[in-house]
């Protein structure tokens, strides 16, 4: 049986941000096995990361991302639990990748609960009446408006739309991977994202398009 130090626990909180003595129990269990007791760690936090959404997240940090020569900017404040996982290296990594998704992807909305209602309606009687031009019927046709309400609400959705360095997660997996490493619960509160002449009566390039490409070289 391996004799876990003071020493193999600060090295294991400081990989996942997790508790003290979680890291302890976690490392008995494994036998000192730091990479095992990492991935366990992420296996308990999966399963509770539901439950943490109770619980309070007034730490956290506002990450900017600035692009293109300064064409393009991002703000997003990502809320953590405390201070010592807002300093956290993963807890980082995750507001680096969230500010450089939004400035690729450019949500409107960190979730369609912010949607408001009248935009919604609007969407909805657009769908609707598309639905009904291309003669679905009737009793489909309710089916197939929420299944494209739904993919709407993927592209201006922040926490549903597919993460650009993985498209195999949403936002809101993505953060859910981070709460099981962690062990505290992790939430996007706000964003802001501008880019120079966004909306003015000009012919501007694609700036998504564009930090996209740069996104992918550096995959």
């Amino acid at each position: 049986m391996v004799n876990i130090t003071a020493d193999m626990v600060k090295q294991l909180r400081e990989r996942t941000g997790a508790g003290m003595m979680d890291c302890k129990k976690v490392l008995t269990e494994t036998n000192g096995d730091m990479d095992k007791a990492v991935e366990e760690l992420r296996k308990k936090g999966l399963a509770s990361a539901a439950k943490k959404g109770d619980r309070q997240a007034t730490e956290g940090a506002i990450q900017s991302y600035i692009h293109l020569g300064g064409r393009m900017g991002v703000l997003v404040e990502v809320n953590c639990e405390t201070d010592f996982v807002a300093s956290n290296e993963i807890f980082k990594e995750l507001t680096k990748d969230i500010a450089m998704h939004i400035a690729a992807a450019a949500p409107q909305y960190v979730t369609r609960a912010d949607v408001p209602a009248d935009v919604v309606a609007k969407e909805k009687a657009i769908l609707t009446e598309i639905t009904i031009n291309e003669g679905k019927p009737a009793a489909a046709a309710e089916k197939i408006v929420e299944g494209r309400l739904n993919k709407y609400f993927s592209q201006i959705c922040l926490l549903e739309q597919p993460f650009v360095k993985n498209d195999k997660l949403t936002i809101e997996q993505l953060v859910n991977e981070k709460i099981a490493t962690i062990g505290e619960k992790i939430s996007i509160r706000r964003f802001v994202r501008y880019a120079v002449g966004e909306g003015m009566e000009k012919k501007v390039e694609n700036l998504a398009e564009v930090v996209q490409a740069e996104i992918d070289k550096r995959k």
